[in-house]
């Protein structure tokens, strides 16, 4: 599917969803010396994701180029599940990140770094309290209970790229949710649901923790990103079910983040297990 540019995108179909300023994003973010190359904004699009992929296997696009939709009609999460929701509703996009200095080992930190730097963001643009759900699920509280307003996607482009999709809900309204566990930033009380200040908010932190992370090797402890991540983690402390691959599954309390971005579940057999890929559920107390 060929992207859409916004620039047609005149004759909103809602009003209160008015579409993103993709010259007034360019211009707060795209300045000489910073990771921001490229910045686009197109009206629909199947993936972001697959859209950038594709784009860096052509040698189009390089590090700091940014990829945002107003509409994904093919949104991705993690195990293949489809993220959709109506245009200009929430935030979709996708930046390309070449980490060449830090070990490929430690690549896999890159989406709880994201996961960092969203909540960082929308905590200063939006007011709004988040909490990250290992591994990649941004969640916020609505009526006491937490529900899912965001979600991270990470995947290879060739050697030497990672490319990482972000989805939140921004302005979703209740009826609008596709699964009653989703939440959105409106429904969770932001004083803000500007997509724009949102956005670049949310950039200018995955900046920040990007370069303090690529300046230490990609060590996350060093980095301050280990600590961080840990802190923000509604994971951690809980006991939780692990659906693992091969059609196995660990119950226990989850209690760290490895050195190398894995969850550690102490079961009731006194094991500590590490769990780098899989589902996990919070299980809720008795």
């Amino acid at each position: 599917m060929t992207p859409e540019d916004a620039s047609d995108d005149s004759r909103w179909s809602d009003l209160e969803r008015p579409p993103l300023n993709a010259n007034a994003l360019r211009r707060g973010l795209l300045h000489e010396g910073g990771l921001w190359r490229e910045l686009e904004v197109v009206r629909a699009t199947g993936s972001t994701n697959s859209d950038l992929v594709a784009l860096a296997a052509a040698g189009k696009a390089g590090e700091g180029s940014v990829l945002v939709a107003e509409e994904q009609t093919a949104g991705r999460g993690r195990l293949d599940r489809q993220w959709t929701a109506p245009a200009r509703s929430g935030l979709f996009f996708s930046v390309l990140l070449r980490p060449v200095e830090v070990p490929v080992a430690r690549w896999g930190w890159l989406p709880l770094l994201t996961g960092v730097a969203v909540a960082t963001g929308l905590a200063r643009a939006a007011g709004v309290d988040t909490a990250l759900k290992w591994p990649n699920d941004l969640l916020v509280s609505i009526g006491g209970e937490e529900r899912k307003a965001g979600g991270i996607l990470a995947e290879r482009a060739g050697d030497d790229a990672v490319v990482i999709g972000v989805g939140i809900n921004v302005t979703l309204r209740a009826g609008e949710l596709p699964v009653p566990a989703a939440g959105s930033l409106a429904l969770a009380g932001a004083v803000s649901t500007d997509r724009d200040p949102l956005l670049r908010a949310v950039l200018r932190a995955l900046e920040e923790w990007y370069g303090r992370w690529r300046e230490a090797g990609g060590d996350p402890a060093v980095s301050g990103l280990q600590e961080t991540y840990a802190a923000g983690c509604a994971t951690l402390g809980r006991t939780v079910r692990a659906e693992l691959p091969g059609d196995r599954s660990i119950t226990g309390e989850a209690v760290a983040v490895d050195g190398d971005g894995r969850l550690v579940i102490a079961t009731a057999a006194g094991v500590q297990e590490p769990v780098g890929a899989g589902d996990i559920v919070h299980v809720r107390p008795v």
